[in-house]
């Protein structure tokens, strides 16, 4: 056996001491040297920060240098392009008073609803007609109903200045008198109609039923003639409209009347909030002064400026007008200034010489110049007055009464009714004999007054009642089924039950205590707060303005003075609707969109019904104006960051769009408008978090539409200064109307 290798030693040697001081003390200095370098840099990058924050400073005091520079001079170009909004208002009135024109020359026979005198002839007249068939009250209610929309479309689109209290109270009175004249008519031609039931009873069941459809009006009427007992459901032929009576009806003598108005004369005019409609107020009413102009002030009083009279009285209150007035002994009316010779008083007689320098240099501000200033003034202070949120929240009703800031009608009225049967006609030796009772028409109680409430339910229970929805009204949840309270003037909830709707065949059913008025309601705000918008431009003068909703998204087509209905999807779907291609000016355009159910238009008390983002009235007017007077070459649309910024500051979309073909990608840039700054911001739409931090290469500017001005293309500028100041003032009704910045 060979010699026997050794055992190595595998076991670590053990570190001396001092090697483990050596080790400690080279760790230590890692360490600090790593202190210190981390220290150098913290150094070095503070002060990277404060030469940054220094040169952002220095860069930001010589942007608001600049801004402040040029700030004047692109005020007074803003200044200018805005004339385009009392230009607008000039053009109404020239409107309104060539329709008035017009329909003198015309000769129709037809009254002018602006003339009382007219207004009271036609009624007198109507009143002495008698013996009408239903059918002819429906033709002569076509005419009726016209007179009452042009009535109130005069208190609508008519500015202040133009409109008296005198002219508010005759108007509101024609207005009541026609709907009240209206009914009556109705009623008169129904009993008319009632007393020939006989002869129009049906072969079979030996009842009469008769349908008279109109254009506004709808007529169902059956009345009972054999009073069988087991005749107890009435539908109408080829329809499924009727009513389940109780035996107590089918054995009585009556009829069962539903009258479908396909308007709303029940609810009195000032129980309905009044829609946010811009007028121009009376403290600039120098455009209807035909006595005394700004020139011939001047001469006819001698030492007063040409037009600075005019200016100092149009900047005051009417109510302060009148009290100053009165108290210098000058004649006072609304609207208008009146000037005489003999006001002027000794001392300005004596410095005649001197005023009349003053003259001279003064008149140089024209006529023309001085009425756009001030009708500009009260343009803008009508436009702010559309959005403010200055009403104080109504009164929530008691639980049975509907609160008409929260619902509203749509449909029209059913007025359901069940009637004493009159007097048959009987034909005697070749004569016709009829009694007519003197008291006329008659309704049928029911149910009776009963003391013993186990009895009234039994023997007069609710009467089952099926209705057709109008075609026109789109409804996007179950209706809210309401009847008038005749005595405490207000639609209540109670006495309705077992409701149930059918959206597929449009129909409504539910069993009613008490028949009266009827009418199917939705929550107004149902569309509100929007989930997105977007104006753009298809060419000069004209704009799509497209706001989507929860259940709906509308294309609404703006061009010159018209409004139209583009398109309608509801749930993702087309969905036809009456008011597609028909072009109408926006006052009536809104009406006709909220009367079919596509309410996009908040009222003045929306905000307390609505989760809204809420912006300042001014800044968001201004954007409003801004926007119109781009909107013919640039498109704007809703951004998610408009919620992150306070109330003082609106974000949005901006992109040039001088083509309708809408891109892939567009390629949008977010603006934040203040009211006095616009920029153009750094982040995206895409971007992770908000920030006001300026764009790259940018500068902030006075106005949004020199901001936009400066990404701007030259055609799409000239496209800009060409538009219409009738487009213009569309375009910014509208986005005033929708509030797409506050409601989105």
């Amino acid at each position: 056996m060979g010699p026997k290798a050794k055992k190595s030693d595998n076991k670590p040697k053990k570190a001396t001491k001092a090697e483990l001081l050596k080790q400690l003390q080279e760790e230590e200095n890692k360490r600090l040297k790593e202190e210190e370098e981390a220290r150098v840099k913290l150094e070095k990058e503070e002060i990277q920060r404060l030469e940054e924050q220094r040169l952002q400073k220095r860069k930001w005091q010589q942007l608001e240098k600049k801004d402040l520079q040029r700030r004047p001079e692109e005020l007074q170009e803003l200044y200018s392009l805005e004339e385009c909004f009392p230009e607008a208002e000039r053009l109404k009135q020239d409107i309104r008073s060539l329709s008035q024109w017009k329909h003198y020359i015309q000769c129709d026979g037809s009254p002018d609803p602006s003339t009382p005198q007219e207004m009271n002839t036609f009624i007198s007249l109507w009143k002495e007609e008698t013996n009408e068939t239903f059918e002819s009250v429906m033709k002569k209610s076509k005419l009726v109903l016209q007179l009452i929309e042009k009535l109130k479309l005069m208190l609508l689109e008519t500015p202040s200045y133009n409109l008296q209290e005198k002219n508010i109270t005759e108007y509101e009175g024609s207005i009541l008198q026609l709907q009240e004249l209206l009914q009556l008519k109705f009623n008169i031609a129904t009993e008319i109609l009632l007393r020939q039931a006989s002869s129009f009873a049906d072969l079979d069941t030996g009842n009469m039923e008769k349908i008279i459809q109109g254009e506004n009006i709808t007529l169902y009427v059956w009345a009972n003639l054999k009073k069988n007992p087991r005749c107890r459901s009435v539908r109408f032929s080829h329809t499924q409209i009727g009513f389940e009576i109780p035996k107590v009806l089918a054995t009585s003598s009556i009829a069962l009347r539903l009258l479908h108005t396909h308007y709303d004369h029940v609810t009195p005019r000032d129980a309905v909030p009044a829609p946010a409609v811009p007028t121009v107020p009376a403290i600039r009413a120098v455009s209807t002064v035909p006595a005394v102009s700004a020139a011939s002030a001047a001469s006819t009083v001698p030492g007063t400026p040409a037009g600075m009279e005019l200016f100092r009285t149009g900047a005051r209150s009417p109510e302060t007008v009148g009290q100053e007035d009165q108290e210098d002994g000058r004649p006072s009316e609304r609207g208008s200034v009146f000037i005489q010779e003999g006001e002027i008083k000794a001392e300005e007689q004596s410095n005649t010489e001197v005023q009349m320098t003053s003259a001279t240099e003064e008149s140089k501000v024209t006529e023309g110049e001085l009425e756009m200033k001030l009708l500009s003034e009260s343009v803008a202070q009508a436009q702010l007055d559309l959005i403010k949120n200055v009403p104080e929240k109504p009164e929530t009703p008691e639980y049975k009464e509907v609160d008409l800031c929260h619902f509203m009608i749509l449909g029209g009225v059913y007025h359901l009714d069940i009637l004493e049967l009159p007097p048959q006609c009987k034909p005697v030796k070749g004569w016709i004999m009829v009694e007519i009772l003197k008291e006329g028409l008659q309704k049928f109680t029911y149910p009776p007054e009963i003391t013993d409430d186990l009895e009234a339910e039994n023997a007069f229970p609710p009467i089952e009642v099926t209705l057709q929805v109008q075609e026109k009204v789109t409804f996007f949840e179950e209706p809210l089924v309401a009847r008038w309270d005749t005595e405490g003037k207000y639609w209540r909830t109670d006495g309705i039950s077992e409701v149930y709707y059918s959206p597929e065949e449009r129909l409504v059913s539910f069993s009613l205590e008490v028949f009266g008025p009827i009418s199917l309601m939705q929550d107004t705000h149902i569309n509100m707060p929007y989930q997105s918008w977007e104006l753009r431009p298809l060419d000069v003068n004209k704009a799509l303005l497209i706001v989507t909703t929860v259940f709906t998204e509308l294309q609404i087509q703006i061009q010159e003075n018209l409004c139209m209905l583009a398109s309608v999807k509801v749930k993702g779907k087309e969905h036809s609707s009456v008011l597609e291609g028909k072009w109408m000016t926006p006052i009536p355009f809104i009406i006709a969109l909220k009367e079919t159910g596509l309410n996009i238009f908040p009222t003045a008390y929306s905000h307390f019904y609505v989760v809204i983002n809420n912006k300042v009235p001014l800044v968001e007017m201004k954007a409003y104006r801004q926007m119109a007077l781009l909107s013919s070459a640039f498109a704007f649309g809703w951004s998610k960051w408009n919620t992150l910024c306070n109330s003082t500051k609106v974000v949005f979309k901006v992109r040039e769009c001088l083509s309708d073909k809408h891109p892939g990608v567009p390629n949008w840039a977010l603006f934040m408008f203040s009211g006095d700054r616009a920029q153009r911001l750094k982040i995206q739409e895409d971007s992770a978090s908000f920030s006001e931090a300026l764009g790259e290469d940018t500068e902030f500017h006075s106005t949004l539409y020199h901001m936009v001005k400066d990404f701007a293309s030259k055609e799409a500028m000239e496209r800009t200064r060409s538009s219409s100041c009738q487009f213009i003032d569309s375009v910014c009704y509208m986005l005033l109307s929708t509030r797409v910045l506050s409601y989105s």
